[in-house]
């Protein structure tokens, strides 16, 4: 099924391995996977990412976490 952004997880992957997120002290977001930390938005993509995150719902959390770690396949990829 897809998100509102048109996207979907027709693997299954973002539900059976979800990424997390943290909003440090300073306003970085901090996105890890499995317990381990993927990679850390700072400065004003932190505070854009942080509003969007705050307005999405699950799926649409995971796509916007997937897309800026890089981990976001467009759907014609084949693996």
């Amino acid at each position: 099924m897809a998100g509102r952004n048109g996207a979907s997880d027709q693997r299954g992957r973002l539900a059976s391995d979800p990424f997390d997120y943290r909003i440090a002290k300073d306003g970085a977001v901090i996105v890890s996977r499995g317990g381990r930390p993927v990679t850390t938005v700072g400065g004003r993509d932190a505070g854009r990412l942080a509003a969007a995150l705050q307005r999405a719902d699950d799926l649409t959390t995971q796509h916007l976490l997937a897309r800026i770690t890089g981990n976001y396949k467009r759907g014609n990829e084949r693996g």
